[in-house]
């Protein structure tokens, strides 16, 4: 198993710098996919790449959506050789002291999708937190398993090579719907799933990129496209 750390960003240059640090004392290469950022977290990362040699910083020209900001980081990842990737936010919603948690999770079982289970503070706001259980028990029946128990959480340990099979053969989206849908997709094609407690807040003041009604229209219509391929195959003779 050889692990590194990708994460995903777009414009938020005020947050990655503690992020990085965070995850600095866990000796892990880290890999920064820049999704179309605005010059001040270009500027942000650059100053961070100059500082850690072992931080890399790959960027879209333009904003193509989290979901594609993650392809890119798991091929880069791959083609660097790793077998992991640690995968986490930019925003500061995420801990980076549970890094270690997350990768003692995929030793033990390293074919796994390994998945955060949120633990939230009173800082989440309601209507997301009805928002995510509504999505859990939408993939409990699209799997027909309990086994994810968070499908939108940003902190996993992905195993890349099923990972990388399965974006080699199926379209996934490029956006906010890219999560749950490759949680669906995997746990579907046999990974078994472990959930690992981790803290989870929502910053005061902090940026979202998270559209409430393009992206939550883009993640029902990833939901009712996985729903119809479920249906279609076992109802094909």
């Amino acid at each position: 198993m050889k692990a590194c750390v990708v994460i995903p960003i777009y414009d938020h240059g005020a947050t990655i710098g503690a992020v990085v640090e965070g995850v600095e004392p866990h000796g892990l290469p880290c890999l920064v996919v820049d999704d179309g950022s605005g010059p001040e977290t270009r500027r942000s990362l650059d100053a961070l790449a100059e500082r850690h040699a072992w931080l890399r910083i790959a960027r879209h020209e333009r904003n193509l959506g989290r979901g594609a900001a993650l392809k890119t980081a798991y091929r880069l990842a791959a083609a660097g050789g790793f077998s992991h990737a640690v995968q986490l936010d930019a925003d500061g919603q995420h801990d980076p002291a549970d890094v270690p948690r997350m990768l003692a999770a995929a030793e033990r079982e390293p074919d796994a999708l390994v998945l955060g289970r949120p633990i939230f503070d009173a800082s989440i706001p309601r209507l997301r937190l009805h928002g995510r259980k509504l999505s859990q028990a939408i993939v409990w029946i699209e799997t027909l398993s309990f086994a994810a128990h968070d499908p939108l959480c940003g902190f996993r340990c992905i195993p890349l090579e099923p990972t990388l099979r399965l974006l080699d053969r199926a379209s996934l989206g490029d956006r906010m719907d890219f999560d749950p849908e490759l949680v669906v997709r995997l746990v579907r094609s046999g990974l078994a799933v472990v959930n690992v407690p981790t803290r989870v807040r929502y910053p005061s003041g902090g940026i979202s990129h998270f559209r409430m009604v393009e992206d939550n229209l883009r993640i029902a219509a990833a939901y009712l496209r996985l729903a119809g391929e479920g249906l279609a195959k076992r109802l094909r003779p």
